[in-house]
Parts: structure tokens; sequence; C-alpha cells
């Protein structure tokens, strides 16, 4: 067995690549301001900018098809159980809890956040009995891949990850679809002719908050808004675990999280944090920052006192205080009763069983309940077929940049390898570990890793080229092996969803790697030697990019690739969100780049070569 050591000292070295991208965060953060004076605001443009890069606007001509399968009885209110269309071939499930008497009631889209069982968890309730009895038509809905709506009905799971992160690569996103669905609630709550259409609020905690602030930024039709731990900044959003429905792809490049809250303006929000959230993205100090800048645009339209910060001393929390104040806040701005203070106290209220609060009976959901896989299948399978592979727009797709060999430096060898270190001409440090052939007409395959060294060693796929005779050069890509800070595979997730806030991909990165190490080896041996390409499981898609963009026919050697880019339930946990590229699938899958590289391609598993 043949070990590969380190080319540096001192361990890993991911400090210089999350340094880059917490720079780069800082330099897109600075680049956007909120103006001070409306003359030099442009709502409706940022809006456009918006919706596209969420992948899409709701279709308000689109009919609702409202259906109503159970009502529930409690006294001073009823709950409805009713599913309606939010977008051509997907429904949407909720629960709208309607006052006793005839209204019109100022009404709440109430948004949950980050647990499986959606709309249906108690403290997502909570805010449906207690509101409806204080007077308030409230509608809960299941985010997309939650509750109802999770791949298996009654079965519920997480929406984010892979799964989540998958609607980037058809030019969709998760939090345009939350939007959609939720805009087309409003819509829904439009309709209904005991409800104040001017008298709107929106309400959630986490991803619910996330929520509250995208759609309060982007329907005028939402009057009031309390969005709870969830607001920050965009720039602390790189580098912490946020969840795929928190994601603008490109975010960065349009505005700042204080441009956002400012599109509420001049109608009310009133973001809360608390001191002990563990997670710094939503740090009361981030928040604190945006509120002060938003607030520009509150004053020039002369309403400053419409955006409001709360701090509390809870962690990640939607605590009884916060409901108190956000009865205080809907009751001044959508009852305009009150000065904006929290309520003393709360009516009583008790959680209800899943089962009666669900729309279908467990496990019998209509087709047209669209679960998330079923939906990225559909849409994967209608761009394929529509799908034209273009170099230049691959290139665009993967954000890559032309990344030159700045300078090397040789270390002492260690057994076969040559080790050498890479500085590219955007400051990347690089680590490589090169076993040139006997015979120079042999080809040198580069194979591109983002696991720690303590993996590779007696990799059956490195033994194997090795034993053929090949060239091999081994390269730590951006953010992997020598170039991790943690220890842990896990860095592809937070690299990736940072890179997408930038407007990048870790793909791109690494078959920027794979280009500078080709520049390095004709530089180094002439322009004519053979160079293939080699990768396992997230790198290997990044070999095969990097072989279909060469003129050259390319030998591949891959090691347990995914075969296509869609999203594969069975597959889940198997790749890092490394996997994720926006907008692929408007230009190929996997076999495309495999016939594009034109050369042998060899798979190996374990086992070795198959």
């Amino acid at each position: 067995m043949i070990d590969l050591p380190n080319v540096f000292n001192g361990g890993f070295k991911g400090d210089l690549v999350e340094s880059e991208l917490r720079r780069a965060a800082l330099k897109k953060d600075r680049m956007h301001q909120v103006p001070f004076s409306l003359e030099d605001w442009n709502p409706g443009e940022l809006r456009r900018k918006i919706f596209e890069a969420m992948g899409g606007e709701p279709d308000h001509s689109l009919p609702l098809d409202m259906e109503i399968t159970r009502t529930i009885d409690r006294g001073s209110y009823r709950i409805l159980c009713l599913s309606y269309v939010s977008r051509p071939g997907v429904r949407v499930t909720g629960n709208l809890y309607v006052p006793a008497g005839e209204g019109p009631f100022p009404a709440v889209i109430n948004m949950h956040g980050h647990w499986s069982q959606g709309r249906l968890a108690a403290r997502v309730q909570m805010r449906g009995h207690i509101l409806a009895q204080l007077g308030y038509v409230v509608l809960a809905v299941d985010a997309f891949g939650s509750g109802e709506r999770s791949p298996e009905h009654g079965v519920y799971s997480y929406h984010g990850g892979v799964q989540g992160g998958s609607l980037f690569q058809i030019g969709e996103s998760l939090m345009g679809f939350q939007v959609i669905d939720n805009m087309r609630g409003v819509d829904l709550l439009c309709s209904l002719p005991y409800v104040k259409k001017e008298r709107i609020g929106a309400c959630g905690a986490s991803g619910g908050g996330n929520q509250t602030m995208w759609l309060a930024a982007m329907d005028e039709r939402i009057t009031a808004a309390v969005p709870v731990v969830s607001v920050g900044s965009f720039q602390s959003y790189v580098l912490c675990s946020n969840c795929m429905c928190e994601l603008l792809p490109g975010g960065l490049e349009i505005a700042n999280e204080a441009e956002v809250l400012s599109l509420v303006a001049p109608r009310a929000i009133m973001p809360v944090n608390g001191v002990l959230d563990d997670n710094a993205a939503f740090n009361p100090g981030e928040t604190r920052r945006t509120v002060d800048e938003a607030r520009r645009i509150f004053r020039a339209y002369g309403v400053p006192g419409n955006i409001r910060q709360m701090v509390t001393e809870e962690h990640h929390f939607f605590s009884s205080d916060v409901v108190k104040a956000l009865v205080g806040w809907f009751d001044l701005h959508l009852k305009c009763m009150g000065d904006g203070e929290a309520a003393e106290t709360l009516p009583d209220w008790t959680p209800l069983p899943e089962e009666e609060m669900m729309v279908y009976p467990r496990g019998k959901r209509p087709s047209d309940v669209i679960s998330m896989p079923e939906y990225l299948k559909k849409r994967e399978t209608e761009l394929l077929e529509k799908a034209v592979f273009d170099r230049e727009l691959l290139c665009d797709i993967l954000a890559l940049e032309d990344i030159s060999v700045k300078e090397t430096s040789r270390f002492s060898p260690k057994g076969i390898w040559e080790r050498i270190g890479i500085e590219g001409s955007d400051g990347r440090l690089t680590p490589l570990l090169l076993h040139l052939p006997d015979d120079p007409e042999k080809e040198i395959v580069i194979v591109g890793t983002a696991l720690s060294k303590l993996y590779l060693s007696g990799n059956p796929m490195i033994e194997a080229l090795l034993s053929s005779g090949c060239g091999v050069a081994v390269v730590d890509l951006w953010g992997g092996g020598e170039n991790n800070l943690r220890f842990s595979n896990d860095n592809d997730n937070y690299y990736s969803r940072s890179l997408m806030w930038l407007g990048k991909t870790l793909q791109g990165k690494w078959v920027e790697d794979f280009r500078m190490v080709e520049k390095f080896l004709k530089a180094l041996l002439g322009k004519d030697v053979k160079i293939a390409a080699a990768g396992i499981r997230d790198s290997a898609i990044a070999a095969a990019f990097f072989a279909a963009l060469r003129s050259e026919e390319t030998d591949l050697h891959l090691m347990e690739p995914p075969l296509s880019f869609g999203y594969d339930p069975d597959g889940n946990g198997k790749y890092s969100q490394a996997v994720i590229i926006p907008r692929i699938f408007s230009c190929c899958d996997m076999p495309e780049l495999l016939k594009r590289a034109g050369g042998e391609v060899s798979f190996y598993d374990l086992k070795g070569k198959k």
C-alpha cells in the first residue's frame, strides 16, 4: 500500500480558504448601500433582480382551486384543512384559522421553520390558535418538502441539503418556491370575503422568519411582518450552517440584507433576535447593523418607527414573550389600535393532534400534491430535452476564472512522491503530489480530491493508476484535503453554500485547480504531455467538467461518481453539497460530459476497477 504524505507542514491550512471567503463577502457587502433619499431608491428593479435569482415569479391569474377537506370547530374559531394551487401541477397544504363572526378580519400568514412536521408542529399551531382567538384569520402552510409535502406522506423529512439544493440545478430555488407558495397564500387570503385585504401580516421563526422577511419584501400586500431569529446579514451567512431555503444564488452580487429589509418600507417590520442564539448569522449585532442601515429608507418615507428590532434573552426560539410582542405589533399595524407594545396576556391554547390537523389521511394524499423529488425529476427531464451543450455556457454556469501559476515551491520528496506547492494568481495555495512515469509517452493523470490524505492511502484507483505505469498528480482541491480547516468533509457543504452566495460554485473552483495543475505540468514537461483526469465521488464531477472543456480527447478515471446531477433519494448522503451546480440542466448532465471528454472512461469502486 502506497502512502500519500502531506505537502505542507503544520497540518491543515483551511484558514487561507476561509479568510478568502470572508474577505470576498465583506467586499460584496460594502459594495451595496441603502440610499438616503427616495430619488436614489429603485425597489422595482431590485425586486426584478431578486425574482430572477430566485427562479421565477408567481402567476396570480392561475386559479387557486382551493379544496377544503375538513373543518374543526373550536367554539370561538374554526380551523379549515385545505390545499390550493401555487403553480401549475403544484398544490400547497395548509390550515386556515377563522374567528367566529362575519368579519372582515385582519389576516396573518404564519410560516414554519426547520422542523419536519411543518405547519403541524405545536410551536406553529400556537400562533394560529392564539391569533384566531384575538380576531385574526391565520393561514399556516407547509413549505415545499416539509409536513404533508414531504417525499412520503406522513413520514416527515428535512427539505434542505442536497434535496433542496437540487432546485438550483433546474434554475429555481427553495427560497423562490416558498416565496411563490406564500404569495399565492396571500392571494387566497385576499379572495376570502371575511378578510381585510389591506390588513395582512406575516410571521415565522428561523426558516419561517426568513420566509417572513422575503415575503414582506417581495409582496407589497403584507402590511406588517415579524421575522424571528432569522434576520442578520448576508455577509454573516458565509461559512454559517444555513439551510438551502435561506440561500439566494448570487445574493451578495445583488444586494445586502439591509436593502432587502428596505423593500418593506413604508410598511412595518420588526425583526426579533435572541442573545443566546448559537447561529452567528443571526447575532443581534449583525441584525442591528442591518436594521440601522435599512432605517434610512423608512426615514425617507417619514416612518422611521415602522422598523424596530427586538432582542430577547432567548435561544433560537419563538417564546411566549415574542408572541406577546407580535400581538402588540399586529394590533397597531393591522387593527390600528394600541401603541405597538407587547400584549400583557395571551389566551390559553392547546395543540391538536397531527392526524386531526392533516389535510389528507396519512398516506393518502392525492397525486397532485407533488413531492420535491417528483417535481425535480419532471423538471430535469423537461430541461434536458431542450439542453444544448455549449462550452461557453458551461464556463459561465461554473463561474470559471483563468487562474495561472504564480509561483511554485518544491519540498523534499517522500517515498515515490515529489511534493510541490503551487500558488495561483488569485492567491490560492494548492498542494500537489507528483509521480512521473518512467515512459515519457505515458499520460499523467491529474487526480483531484477533496479528501484527507489519511483517507487516500491505499485508494484502489490511485494504486491501479500507479501500477499501470501512468504518471499521477494528486491535487488537494480548493477547500479540501490540506486546505481543510476543521478536518471535516462537511466543509464541502459550508464552502458550496458560501460560494453560491458570492455567485461562484465549488465545482468551478475545483475545475480551476485541474486547469492550473495542467498548466504547471505543461510548463514542466512540455505542451505535448498527455493529460488524463480522475476524481473520487464529488470530485469526479470536476474531473468530468475539466475533461469536457478541453480541446483534446481526455481519458477519465472516476471512482464512485454520480451518474447524473439529478437528485437521487437513494443516494442521499453519499455526496456533499459540492454536487450542486445552479442552472446545470440548461446545459448538460453527466452522460453528456463523459461523451464530450472523448477518451476512455474507467470506473472504480472500493474494490478496484469495474
